[in-house]
């Protein structure tokens, strides 16, 4: 990405950020019991999160809850290490969740305050729990290919039939998966990841891929200013970034469908009140709220039955079963198991 490219996303991300700092800044909480500290993803999606889960939350349990933001894992894994915990609830990718479990970087939960019901047993674990489901889905500038943009992994890899600036995500989960339905795997072999496959895949796109986005609200961003004729990203991402008026189209085929998680980072000291929180911000009544402001499906399946969700609405999201049909799902299981491994691989492939 040219510098002013780099120069003026900087801008627009800090701008992006603001209203979470101010609201640390004006929050005065009774006393330091009564504050917990979550870290989101940033951006549009942390905005949505804010109003659909977070604020409902505190106003409901009378705490006050700040707003931070986070790259991944490794701030987790930093944070434990240095045992300085900085967060309460952290949100992480199902891949992500996953290995921190592995690498026993989170408190257990306390499945006798937090309700299991609504849940896919797959995203209840000892030490997280399903949040939403997004999507990693091929998104396309209009301006460049109409209504004909890529519909494939392998018409995304493919530089003659579709020629233009490409971006994809700075991390092995999601992209591994991408780079094998992109050389043929079918979506439901796709586990056990073969690595040398999906790294010779890799390195066929590698020289065409304009910007590796780190972030969410960065994905949004080149989206939202046009920098990228095509890009592998979250469709909430890509949607509100149409919603503010980008001329982009995306598809949910050979989309990856992914939860994301909640976890209590390990060390926190004020886990009562976290376990709480984490309890009512993933019931059914308050997951039901995510919809209404960006297009990702609540975890919580009985959010559906809540009433809040319109039949017409539930159509659109990425867990509808006729989009949900589409997609191949992320394995939180595998990762845990091999994350490691390939995101050791991931840097050496990335810095070549």
């Amino acid at each position: 990405m040219p510098q002013s490219s780099q120069a003026r996303l900087a801008r627009k991300l800090a701008r992006k950020a603001l209203p979470f700092a101010v609201m640390a800044l004006f929050a005065v909480p009774a006393s330091a019991e009564d504050t917990i500290t979550i870290s989101s993803w940033g951006g549009n999606y942390q905005e949505a999160m804010s109003k659909a889960i977070w604020q409902p939350t505190a106003k409901e349990l009378g705490i006050t809850i700040l707003e931070d933001s986070t790259n991944g894992l490794a701030d987790v894994r930093a944070q434990v290490t240095a045992n300085s915990v900085l967060w309460d609830i952290t949100e992480l990718t199902i891949d992500g969740c996953a290995q921190g479990q592995t690498e026993g970087l989170f408190e257990n939960l306390d499945y006798a305050v937090i309700s299991k019901d609504g849940f896919d047993p797959a995203v209840v674990q000892p030490t997280y729990i399903g949040f939403n489901y997004y999507s990693n889905v091929i998104g396309w500038s209009i301006e460049k290919f109409g209504d004909a943009g890529p519909q494939s992994w392998a018409d995304f890899w493919d530089v003659e039939k579709f020629p233009g600036r490409r971006s994809l995500r700075n991390d092995p989960a999601e992209v591994l998966e991408a780079a094998l339905l992109a050389d043929g795997v079918a979506p439901d072999k796709l586990y056990p990841l073969d690595l040398d496959r999906a790294f010779k895949s890799l390195e066929k796109i590698k020289p065409h891929i304009s910007v590796w986005w780190s972030s969410g609200a960065q994905a949004a961003q080149l989206v939202a200013d046009g920098e990228v004729d095509m890009i592998g990203a979250w469709n909430g991402r890509i949607s509100a970034a149409i919603g503010a008026g980008a001329k982009y189209k995306f598809t949910f085929n050979q989309g990856l469908l992914i939860a994301d998680c909640l976890a209590i980072p390990k060390g926190v000291k004020n886990k009562d009140l976290a376990m709480k929180a984490l309890a009512k911000a993933v019931s059914a009544e308050i997951l039901a709220n995510i919809p209404q402001y960006i297009d990702y499906g609540p975890a919580n399946l009985k959010s559906y039955e809540t009433g809040k969700i319109p039949p017409e609405l539930a159509k659109t999201l990425n867990t509808a079963p006729e989009n949900a049909a589409k997609q191949a799902i992320v394995r939180g299981d595998w990762w845990g198991e091999n994350g490691a491994k390939a995101r050791d691989r991931w840097a050496k492939f990335i810095n070549q």
